[in-house]
């Protein structure tokens, strides 16, 4: 899945899908006093949580393929099977097990706790994994999230005599499509840091919606759910920020760069505050050091296609909305601008290919507006305007 954002600049949030642990604490970081209490309570117990839905599941549909398979291939198999569940992939909403059930549909996150849940309920063993590989960055409400990918691996109980526990007895589940993810390299992480990537997922989406109060309250629980989880301190400096206590903002994040000297999240968001404060000197120094590390900041080659695409020079939007698709070709907005610079220089047949693509990585709401302009190329020669 994916995360992060702007105000009179860029906010960054890292969501989705998994970064690396340290040692933390929430010591002295919380600031509740600031933000209206929610109206439902958050509880970390209902993320893995199933319902007699998923029972009945389990036993009536999927029962035959497990006693016929073994508890691991049968649930494996059920999963990935479209005339037993149809699981659809869709990156826009973060659920707990019963939400995605229900929905049939979710982001990778969503998908994993999912399926760990029903693994769970057989007695099954889980290791959940993180993939190593170059961050993805979306953005929404005006924030730029970026978002690693997760999957779950399931083991066999000695208690299931038809199989030794072994690592080639080991079964990974991915609802992501397969190709260059199938070649990184896989850490694991443990359950805690799992929850705690759902409930900072919600903040982050909770923020994009403008909804800052509510989102403090996820964004809290997860850093108590695992304090070693430093994206849910770079949320809560955004949110902070948003909310305007800029003293906060500065302490959270520097408590993450204590810990990650490098993280490039927290040094961006830290970089606006300073800014925000009148420090401009200090904003100036970090924000050198920040382009040490990332040359380009994220989006960098699509902000100057949508400039290129305001003069009317399609060609040079293209030749950047091309750099961003090659950098992540599964992101809708890159696909969809390329496709709009080739309608631009008359280019149809490209421009129906890349629009047919933005369509296929879209979300559901987004799929609609873009079938509609592909449906306007199909029925006219001319530019698409």
């Amino acid at each position: 899945m994916r995360t992060i954002l702007a105000l009179i600049a860029v906010t960054f949030l890292a969501a989705g899908c998994a970064t690396a642990p340290s040692q933390g604490t929430t010591s002295g970081l919380l600031a509740d006093a600031y933000f209206a209490q929610p109206a439902q309570p958050i509880r970390a117990t209902d993320v893995f949580a199933i319902n007699d839905e998923m029972r009945r599941y389990l036993a009536r549909e999927v029962g035959p393929k497990l006693n016929e398979k073994g508890r691991a291939r049968g649930l494996y198999e059920a999963l990935y099977s479209r005339s037993l569940l149809k699981i659809d992939y869709d990156a826009a909403m973060t659920r707990n097990a019963v939400q995605t059930f229900e929905a049939r549909t979710g982001n990778c996150l969503s998908l994993a706790i999912m399926t760990a849940a029903l693994a769970k309920e057989l007695g099954l063993k889980v290791n959940y994994q993180s993939v190593v590989a170059e961050d993805l960055w979306t953005r929404a409400g005006g924030i730029y999230f970026t978002s690693r990918h997760v999957n779950v691996t399931l083991g066999r109980r000695h208690t299931d005599p038809r199989y030794h526990f072994e690592e080639r007895n080991l079964l990974t589940i991915d609802f992501m499509p397969v190709g260059e993810l199938q070649r990184q390299i896989a850490s694991p992480i443990t359950e805690k840091t799992v929850v705690a990537m759902y409930l900072n997922n919600r903040a982050a989406e909770l923020l994009a919606e403008g909804r800052v109060d509510e989102s403090y309250w996820w964004a809290r629980e997860s850093a108590l759910q695992d304090p070693s989880f430093t994206s849910a301190f770079n949320t809560l400096g955004v949110i902070y920020r948003r909310h305007g206590h800029l003293a906060e903002a500065e302490k959270v994040l520097r408590h993450v760069l204590a810990r990650e000297p490098a993280n490039t999240h927290a040094m961006a968001n830290l970089a606006l505050v300073y800014g925000d404060q009148g420090r401009a000197a200090e904003a100036d120094a970090l924000s050198r050091k920040l382009a040490s590390i990332q040359p380009h900041a994220p989006f960098h080659f699509f902000e100057r296609g949508i400039a290129a695409m305001k003069r009317g020079d399609h060609a040079t939007a293209r030749d950047f909305f091309q750099r961003e698709v090659e950098r992540d070709p599964t992101y809708h907005e890159f696909q969809f601008w390329l496709a709009a610079a080739y309608a631009g220089l008359g280019d149809m047949n490209r421009a129906r290919r890349h629009l047919r693509a933005a369509i296929e990585a879209s979300p559901a709401r987004e799929q609609d507006l873009y079938a509609a302009k592909l449906a306007r190329i199909n029925a006219s020669p001319e530019p698409y305007r």
